[in-house]
């Protein structure tokens, strides 16, 4: 079964580098695992959205845990099949690199923005490509392997299939602007598209009844049934059935019962967790606070552009660290896109929702004008004028 899954495009194609590196004891695909792993973009998706908002409670899964989960689950089924079990964890580590925060629904907002910039869609697929080959790193990216790279922008878990062959054909990664028709040139690519699927129809579930926004026994007794009732026990039945169903001929796929019972779970989840109320509720909140904050940053580079003091009279971290952006990276913007028009979205997308929370914060509320106040000849407690 896995003997007969072979690449077509070659080892020299599918490791190759933008930038020559010598070989090490790690292995090419290992090595893009560590570089992922040491990045700013992976460091941040621990405070990222997977679901629930910015949650408080250290048991729901954020966009790093999920990243995680792709990848044992990916490691698995590619052990399963005899695949290359290292390019499939480097490509699940790096696979949401470009999510936005607050989520799906601060994908939507910031594509809308973007749009109406005339900048084109904003698809997380796609940026996180973008950020792994450009935005780390200084403007360096991170010299990521084809195959890798591949992974990453072609992952695309949200849109459920049966069955998936890889296209063998070599990207241009350098055309890519949307999403639409990719399809991964390897085989372990197929299987993180499979497991960012797999990862969370049943974690979001879970999590959505730890958090009480629906009730385990409300999921239809079929489903139950056939995938179990626990995010474990989901995970291993789906695994164990890719393993056992996929094919050469036919692709990394699900048999006809597993399928069937997933669309019956995903409508569920759909209408029950990602249309319901309490998370349709955020969009026009987040939509508020992004657009305040991209405002701010268009005025802020309008007005100071690579003056660093300039920023640092505003006199709060997000105006500081935009300005550390803008000289770090404004010229790798010119080489690199030509102009710096999407420079500010760019910021937005890699921020957690804690920091853009804060962000939008710091922009309502001028804490350094009451600190003057405060500190002033006494301050708020004492008239100076007092004997």
């Amino acid at each position: 079964m896995g003997e007969q899954m072979k690449n077509a495009l070659s080892n020299d194609v599918l490791q190759k580098r933008k930038n020559i590196r010598t070989d090490d004891f790690r292995g090419p695909y290992y090595r893009d695992t560590t570089a992922i792993l040491h990045s700013s973009a992976f460091r941040r998706m621990k405070h990222k959205t997977q679901v629930f908002f910015a949650p408080s409670n250290d048991h729901i899964c954020t966009r790093m845990e999920h990243a995680l989960h792709v990848s044992s689950i990916a490691s698995s089924i590619c052990k399963g099949l005899g695949l290359d079990d290292e390019l499939a964890w480097a490509i699940g580590l790096g696979h949401d690199l470009g999510h936005t925060p607050f989520g799906h629904i601060g994908e939507i907002i910031l594509s809308r923005m973007m749009k109406e910039q005339g900048l084109g869609i904003f698809e997380h697929e796609v940026h996180s490509l973008r950020v792994v080959d450009f935005l780390s790193q200084h403007g360096e990216g991170m010299n990521l392997t084809y195959a890798v790279r591949d992974g990453i922008v072609s992952h695309c878990g949200e849109s459920f299939q049966q069955y998936i062959k890889p296209s063998h054909q070599l990207k241009d990664f350098t055309k890519i602007k949307e999403k639409k028709g990719l399809i991964p040139s390897t085989w372990e690519g197929v299987v993180v598209r499979f497991s960012d699927s797999i990862a969370y129809l049943g974690r979001d579930w879970e999590d959505a009844c730890r958090l009480n926004v629906i009730q385990k026994k409300d999921l239809p007794s079929d489903v139950r049934d056939i995938l179990g009732d626990s995010n474990s026990t989901i995970i291993d039945t789906l695994v164990r059935d890719l393993v056992k169903t996929s094919k050469e001929e036919k692709g990394i796929c699900l048999s006809d019962t597993m399928f069937q019972a997933i669309q019956k779970m995903k409508e569920y989840n759909y209408t029950h967790i990602y249309r319901s109320p309490m998370l349709q509720g955020y969009e026009k909140y987040y939509t508020r606070l992004l657009h305040l904050i991209a405002d701010y940053l268009h005025y802020l580079y309008k007005e100071f552009k690579k003056d660093l003091t300039g920023y640092e009279s505003e006199k709060n971290m997000l105006a500081y660290g935009f300005g550390r952006y803008v000289v770090d990276m404004e010229e790798a913007y010119l080489l690199h896109d030509g102009n710096t028009k999407r420079l500010v979205y760019d910021y937005i997308a890699g921020m957690s929702d804690n920091f853009a929370q804060d962000c939008a914060y710091e922009i309502l509320v001028p804490k350094h004008l009451n600190d003057s106040i405060e500190y002033s000849l006494g301050g708020k407690w004492f008239n100076k004028n007092d004997d």
